[in-house]
């Protein structure tokens, strides 16, 4: 059964090649990190203090790498021996962030799942504990960890509406490559029972919570009181938030705003889009309905007024600190059917969220707030209605009838903590049983 999907992969690998490459040459994307993802440990890695244990963690992308980056620090804490924590990531942002938080030492890509690439990691970092965040199911990987000693945990795991059909579908063979996984740590007690459905052992599967709950506020960067003088130089304001805007979002978004200007003109627009290939494209949209925008890469802020304009926020790694400058902040990938992205970054601020209809890339998340009335959910529509649901939602957040929502958002996010220390827990039993 390996056999055979090693040989699907390969050929998967083979055919998507043309596409890569072009993704390599038109926008760089794929070409950092590949020598690692084909096997080749950095000497970066190989060469640093081995420590007592050593623990791998795997988190795809920055939501991933937020949400394990308390697990570690709880798991050093706890420990009486001296850990090594290296951690993986798929994603460029991923691997940014990573590095910054965790040490470039301790931080690589992850390997393609084919045994010449994964076996140099498992002989240079010998790991005892392999951790796996969200769903990440690699059977090469897990079949490899497994024979090299480890255990292995997948943790803050969740099985998607849009991904479920998919694994029933493969469920035959789904359980034979879960077999190598030790313990699921489900964030919901739903999410345990699709694991068990797709073929999890029932007595493996156990609910810790959603790390992500645990993350901590973004710290404060410059950025943020860069913005704020610069929009209250002319009396500017009310700020709001836009992040992680997909496909026609944007032009939702920034119809709002020209409008929300006739009645508030000193309102300041942050637009962040999702992808950064797309910043050139939404700049140019901005300024093609004659919105006065200015770009993070370019803007000198010390000497500019934001007053009644768009801020394109054209970086990386800074929306989860500005979020905390909006009035109100709404969350993309939630009106086209994306699924929607993190709220708990604005959340954690305490500013209140909109979304739109399609957040089931959160369920879980979205349905505690929901129920709680601690956020506004826009409707289904079509681009033109949604610019008109955007600016009835964001009139009534800076009129001040939502208030209750952000109340009922602050008790959401007090009642939900503790994933992590639970999941760290786990995971100590864990080690006990590799040891």
């Amino acid at each position: 059964m390996y056999f055979l999907y090693s040989a699907a992969l390969a050929v998967a690998f083979v055919l998507a090649t043309p596409y890569w490459l072009f993704k390599m040459l038109r926008h760089g994307k794929y070409r950092a990190g590949l020598a690692e993802r084909l096997g080749r440990v950095p000497e970066r890695v190989r060469s640093a203090q081995p420590g007592d244990l050593c623990i791998w963690i795997h988190a795809v992308s920055v939501g991933e790498v937020l949400a394990i980056s308390q697990l570690v620090e709880e798991l050093k804490q706890r420990s009486q021996r001296r850990l090594r924590i290296v951690i993986s990531t798929t994603t460029t942002t991923g691997q940014k962030l990573a590095r910054e938080r965790f040490a470039p030492e301790n931080v690589f890509y992850f390997p393609l799942d084919f045994g010449f690439c994964i076996r140099p990691y498992m002989r240079a970092l010998r790991p005892r504990l392999v951790v796996m965040a969200e769903t990440e199911f690699w059977p090469n990987f897990l079949r490899k960890a497994k024979r090299c000693g480890a255990q292995v945990a997948v943790v803050n795991a969740r099985i998607s509406d849009r991904s479920l059909p998919g694994y029933r579908r493969w469920k035959g063979i789904l359980t034979r490559f879960l077999h190598n996984v030790d313990l699921f740590l489900a964030q919901s007690e739903e999410d345990k029972r699709r694991l068990v459905e797709i073929g999890a052992a029932p007595e493996r599967v156990e609910v810790s919570g959603n790390l992500k709950f645990d993350v901590k506020p973004p710290a404060k960067l410059a950025i943020v009181e860069q913005l704020r003088s610069a929009i209250e130089r002319d009396g500017g304001g009310p700020v709001i938030v836009a992040g992680s805007t997909v496909g026609w979002e944007e032009k939702s978004v920034l119809s709002m705003f020209a409008r929300l200007l006739r009645e508030y003109p000193g309102a300041v627009l942050i637009l962040a889009p999702r992808k950064p290939e797309r910043f050139d494209e939404v700049a140019a949209l901005s300024q093609g309905m004659r919105l006065p925008t200015w770009r993070r890469s370019r803007a000198d802020l010390a000497s500019t007024s934001l007053r009644g304009g768009v801020f394109l926020l054209d970086s990386i790694g800074e929306l989860g600190s500005v979020y905390q400058a909006g009035a109100c902040a709404f969350v993309g990938g939630s009106l086209e059917n994306s699924g929607g992205h993190n709220i708990l970054e604005p959340a954690g601020f305490g500013v209140p969220i909109i979304v739109g209809p399609y957040t089931h890339n959160f369920r879980d998340i979205v349905g505690l707030f929901r129920r709680a009335d601690a956020l506004i959910e826009l409707p289904p529509g079509y681009p033109e209605q949604d610019a008109d649901s955007l600016y009835g939602a964001v009139v009534a957040v800076l009129k001040n009838q939502a208030a209750n929502k952000l109340a009922n958002m602050k008790e959401v996010m007090q009642s939900q903590s503790g994933a992590t220390a639970r999941t760290a827990e786990a995971l100590e039993k864990l080690l006990v049983l590799a040891q």
